[in-house]
């Protein structure tokens, strides 16, 4: 799977979990939802993403894949 793909599903799976869990145990676990929902939005406009720069470091490739060691 490519860098973006995974992003995708940890951000899925954040929003799901943190969905649940404030339903399930307190609401507060909704900030979490609108932390993801934010840090989406920023990626959107400043092109940086800090969970990509954390995959790109363990190792997971890019698009047509990139090298992830390469700058």
């Amino acid at each position: 799977m490519t860098r973006e793909r995974v992003i995708r599903a940890i951000a899925g799976t954040f929003i799901l979990v943190s969905v649940a869990l404030g339903y399930k145990v307190s609401p507060y676990f909704l900030l979490f939802t609108a932390f993801v929902g934010l840090n989406l939005l920023q990626s959107a406009f400043t092109k940086w993403c800090l969970m990509e720069d954390i995959l790109k470091f363990f190792g997971v490739k890019g698009e047509c894949g990139e090298d992830p060691s390469a700058p």
